[in-house]
């Protein structure tokens, strides 16, 4: 064949994809990463409105953005596209999923869900990726993060709880730090709790790297990036390089092993995959030129660019592989005989709410409280509601409600869409800087008249959003229709499960003394908008439950893998980063030891 050939390609540069292609590389396998997106250096993610509005993936349309929009009657998905997949626009929690959240052989109201693997199979390959990816806790005891009002709001209502009419006493809770892939202190600690006084956190101070990262190596000069500056931007992409996103850490590194540097291919979408007579696989993929941005193309007119290799490993994400396959289907006819290619999808029991309004009493009056949700990361901490799984009695499904954070910029978008409130301030000014101009007036110092125009600025500052993850149910299906991809998930399943969150959020605002407001798409559209879709392509013990075995190995396809959210046999219930990252681990050990006996 005229094509080149590898160990190993890697279809997707997010957690199954990244680790994977560091993992082989490292062993001594000749891999090859492919990403569809392009890559995202320091200053680069778009701030102003001009390229925010162009910041979304559809190549056929003429864009070549990060952001990556689904929508279906019963959820919505955000996704990213660039290298480094997911960890570009994810808010940096790394957790693990509980021990005794590994189902096993449950058929929980007709919903089948069983995990191939345990958390003792994972346990290590939690510990590699937590060290990789330079897993931090929150430097909550240290100036300026101990003024993190979120945080602190968040230990306070957890503390309340208990007291609070309508949440359920025999439900368990727990306010917990998390672990963040986010550098808050310039040299890599050895385990998320390090707080060494050699090593202190401080605030926008120049990270010291080991090794040049993948843009320093790529741009051939310096691409110094600096610790957190608390700007609350981590979900539109960190322009500073503080958040320890995959193409910092697991790329970086994949590109500087020897005696084979792992190849990152960019801008390079895949199309075909099938099958070699003999063993192997044959990719074929469309590069795209940024030259073509904002001019629509025919996709299927594109050059496919052929590739081989003896393993092929899937991680375009919960939609991109499952579509992947699904588009490649009558290549792979012992593919999906028992039907299961697109079963068990669910989303990981995300609802995002809000906290509003936020009350304290200072002085003996009633006044809106500091929430300030655009200092500090995205989120820093959780509480973790009980499930009946952890053996403290009947309580339901579990999930953690984690403190929300926003942008500066939407703060201010916040307060224009009050502008009601902002008319009156609007014509005080006007009249007053009249007087001024037709000499009814001499004082020339507007500097208090100007404060009194922007306002209290008390919505944005009292208000917080919250997500929630958990475990809904996993019963949707992805599908082809007309050659697009579908899904039939709803929440009707999970419905009780969502009442429970919500009823939890309503507590906690009121733990606060805030209002509490449901996301308007759940509440009259009855759509979950979700971060963390999963299943798809599942694990399993058998054909006859799943596509991929505990190896990600799809079933009668030796060398042909799955790692990505979509071989999650159900939820995980906290963010999925961590455990998708782990599996990956955990597959490419398998993979290594398979090979080898054919490395020189």
């Amino acid at each position: 064949m005229n094509s080149e050939h590898f160990d190993a390609v890697i279809i997707g540069s997010g957690f199954g994809g990244s680790v994977m292609a560091f993992r082989l590389a490292e062993a001594g396998l000749r891999v090859c990463l492919l990403e569809r997106g392009k890559p995202y250096p320091p200053n680069s993610f778009p701030r102003a409105p001009y390229d925010l509005g162009k910041n979304f993936w559809d190549p056929s349309k003429g864009y070549y953005g990060m952001l990556d929009v689904w929508s279906f009657k019963g959820s919505g998905a955000l996704v990213s596209s660039g290298l480094g997949g997911g960890s570009l626009i994810y808010a940096n929690i790394l957790i693990r999923k509980d021990p005794k959240w590994f189902i096993t052989e449950n058929r929980d109201g007709g919903v089948y869900e069983s995990w191939p693997v345990t958390y003792k199979d994972l346990e290590p390959h939690y510990e590699r990726v937590e060290k990789m990816m330079n897993a931090q806790k929150y430097p909550l005891k240290h100036e300026p993060y101990n003024n993190t009002q979120k945080t602190l709001a968040m230990i306070e209502a957890e503390g309340k709880l208990d007291q609070i009419p309508g949440f359920d006493p025999k439900w368990t809770h727990q306010w917990i730090p998390l672990n963040l892939a986010v550098s808050f202190r310039r040299r890599h600690v050895t385990n998320p709790d390090d707080d060494s006084s050699a090593n202190p956190p401080i605030v926008g101070a120049e990270i010291q790297e080991d090794l040049p990262n993948y843009h320093a190596v790529r741009a051939g000069r310096e691409m110094p990036r600096s610790t957190c500056r608390l700007c609350g931007e981590c979900d539109i992409g960190c322009n500073y390089g503080s958040k320890n996103t995959l193409d910092y850490t697991y790329i970086t590194a994949a590109i500087h092993q020897k005696p084979y540097p792992a190849e990152v291919r960019t801008l390079c979408e895949v199309k075909q995959i099938a099958p070699i007579s003999g063993g192997g696989y044959q990719v074929k993929y469309i590069q795209h030129d940024l030259k073509n941005m904002g001019t629509p193309l025919d996709m299927g007119q594109q050059h496919r660019i052929p590739i081989t290799c003896d393993r092929l490993i899937i991680s375009a994400g919960t939609f991109g592989s499952p579509f992947l396959l699904l588009k490649n289907q009558e290549n792979f006819p012992g593919l999906n005989r028992n039907k299961k290619l697109g079963s068990r999808f669910n989303v990981n029991g995300d609802l995002l709410s809000f906290i509003v309004k936020s009350m304290e009493t200072k002085n003996g009056k009633c006044v809106p409280r500091r929430l300030d949700p655009s200092f500090g990361p995205v989120i820093t901490s959780a509480i973790r509601i009980g499930d009946t799984l952890d053996g403290d009695g009947d309580q339901g499904r579990g999930f953690y409600v984690e403190d929300g954070g926003n942008p500066y910029l939407l703060s201010w978008v916040s307060e224009i869409a009050g502008i009601p409130a902002a008319i009156p301030r609007l014509f005080k000014f006007a009249r007053m800087f009249l007087k001024y101009r037709i000499g009814l007036n001499n004082d020339a110092d507007l500097s208090a008249e100007i404060a009194d125009l922007l306002g209290p600025a008390h919505d944005s500052m009292s208000s917080l959003p919250i997500l929630t993850m958990g475990r809904d149910y996993p019963n949707g299906n992805l599908y082809l229709k007309r050659g697009m991809l579908e899904c039939d998930w709803s929440q009707k399943k999970s419905q009780q499960y969502f009442d429970r969150v919500i009823r939890v959020g309503r507590s906690i605002a009121k733990a606060i003394n805030a209002e509490f407001l449901e996301n308007p798409a759940y509440e009259y559209l009855h759509q979950v908008l979700t971060a963390h879709p999963l299943g798809g392509c599942p694990m399993a013990n058998s054909e006859a439950e799943g596509v991929v075995d505990a190896n990600g190995e799809v079933f009668n396809y030796p060398g042909l893998h799955v790692v990505d959210g979509s071989m999650m046999p159900g939820p995980v219930g906290p963010n999925p980063s961590l455990t998708i990252g782990a599996m990956s681990d955990r597959v490419a050990d398998y993979i290594i030891g398979r090979k080898k006996g054919a490395i020189k």
